[in-house]
């Protein structure tokens, strides 16, 4: 049986609505291959130099994961054949189910059989996958929402973890919806990775109505926002399509939208639509009804283009309100660390420091005032305080929480001093910017105040011993596995 409705061939317009419909592709529509720009008051045509060719997907999924499953393996399949280099499919690819008990028992790790099977496709198919919605086992009886990436190669090369869950009580209404009750939320935004059709930032379903994320995928250098989903079907006539087109429209990215369709039980019907959404906000190619997938052409020279001829990102007023920071650590082992990391007058090694941002470092301490006093400081090589951007404060004071938040939690306390040496005049000895960490326990001394006249000399007093290399990469190990 054919699971395939052909879809209707849906014509949008971009700039001055001067695309050329090309036909339809089989069960899909194509991005069309002309636009043109307005240049005063005359018009030019160009070509669009394609660069990737992507199938973005919509089914039906049930309780029953090799029916789906078979499902999604049709659909790639045929994408494949029509020249995909990357295949998108919706949230919960793997199956819908009807409790929050069956939600959990049929939950797999990353490593189960489920993902293994998607791999060994990708790799026959020799296509890129994005399963936009995996219910991944999590270690506390619940699932997390994961974004899988699997490249040509059958390699898993990135999950994102959904971060927003929706929760909702209204007593009076009787309604109670929380997603938390079963699904374990992120912790962190994964840095877009870079694919066939340029650099994907991950996000899933609900992640779509907090626009904080997608901007700050975009300043992680995003070009393509994925917004696979399950859209519930009441909200979706009027929020869906205006939500998606936004993201694209404020971050001037590609938005693609993978989606669940139809009736999946008693309880849950899906919206549909799946979309490609071009920089500049059009809907390039949508799916109507029924199983399927549609086509589109990823541009990105159109990114560019909109991104020159109207440079928001460069206009923005930060003296007047805060830039918004992602807060994504590079993960240890990765290519963006290094051996060794300048810190004034001497060198910190890779395997002392225990997180990692694009501008921050935090790191063990040679010689410690207490239990678990760590540093946290700028990447750059900054003196004062004065001389870091707005940008780089926020990131080394976001550092400076998250870090105080987990030295507490091993250290068993609820009190941190957080203090900062800024100048040789105020008793620093490194020429360079840093915060010291320290966790602190009821009368760890005498009189509160002395930690201070302990901080100003620690690092002074020659009679005590330097602590030892290996010490210290044991400490930065444990507490890197906090941070994962």
């Amino acid at each position: 049986m054919n699971v395939f409705k052909t879809f209707k061939f849906i014509i949008c317009t971009r700039h001055l609505n001067a695309y050329k419909p090309t036909g339809a592709v089989r069960y899909c529509t194509r991005a069309l291959l002309n636009s043109c720009e307005a240049t005063s008051n005359n018009l030019h045509f160009r070509n669009m130099d394609y660069n990737a060719r992507v199938a973005v997907c919509q089914f039906t999924a049930k309780n029953d994961k090799e029916q789906n499953f078979m499902v999604c393996k049709h659909l790639i399949e045929r994408a494949s054949e029509d020249g995909a280099k990357m295949v998108f499919l919706p949230e919960a690819c793997d199956y819908i189910g009807e409790s929050k008990e069956e939600i959990v028992n049929l939950s797999e790790p990353l490593d189960g059989p489920l993902i293994c099977r998607y791999r060994e496709l990708a790799k026959a198919q020799k296509v890129w996958l994005s399963l936009g919605g995996i219910h991944e086992k999590a270690n506390n009886g619940k699932v997390h929402n994961s974004h899988v990436l699997i490249n040509e190669m059958g390699e898993l090369v990135a999950v994102y973890r959904k971060l927003h869950l929706f929760d909702v009580e209204i007593p009076e209404k009787q309604v109670c919806i929380k997603e938390s009750d079963f699904v374990e939320k992120g912790r962190e935004i994964v840095r877009p990775v870079p694919t066939p059709a340029g650099k994907l930032g991950l996000a899933i379903c609900y992640d779509m109505r907090f626009a904080e994320l997608s901007v700050a995928l975009r300043r992680l250098g995003a070009e393509v926002l994925t917004y696979p989903s399950a859209f519930t079907f009441a909200t979706g006539a009027v929020h869906w399509e205006v939500l998606l087109r936004s993201r694209a429209i404020e971050n001037q990215c590609y938005v693609i939208a993978a989606a669940q369709y139809g009736s999946h039980n008693k309880k849950r019907t899906s919206w549909g639509h799946a979309m490609v959404i071009d920089p500049s906000g059009n809907v390039v190619a949508q799916c109507s009804e029924g199983t399927g997938f549609v086509m589109a052409n990823i541009d990105l020279s159109l990114i560019e283009d909109i991104r020159k001829s109207m440079p928001v990102d460069k206009q923005k007023r930060l003296d007047i309100y805060p830039e918004l920071l992602p807060l994504a650590p590079v993960a240890p082992g990765t290519g963006s660390y290094q051996e060794q990391y300048q810190f004034g007058q001497v060198s910190i090694p890779e395997t002392h420091i225990f997180y990692k941002t694009d501008s921050t470092m935090a790191f063990v301490n040679k010689r410690c005032v207490v239990p678990g006093h760590v540093l946290v400081a700028p990447l750059r090589p900054a003196l004062r305080l004065q001389d870091l951007t707005p940008s780089e404060v926020a990131d080394l004071f976001l550092v400076v929480q998250r870090v105080q938040q987990v030295m507490e939690q091993m250290h068993g306390c609820s009190s941190t001093t957080i203090a900062v040496q800024d100048g040789p005049d105020a008793g620093r000895t490194i020429n360079h910017l840093h915060v010291h960490i320290l966790p602190r326990k009821q009368k760890d001394f005498l009189n509160n105040d002395d930690i201070y006249h302990e901080l100003q000399k620690h690092d002074k007093d020659e009679t005590k011993p330097w602590r030892g290399l290996e010490e210290m990469g044991s400490e930065a190990s444990v507490l890197r596995e906090r941070f994962q």
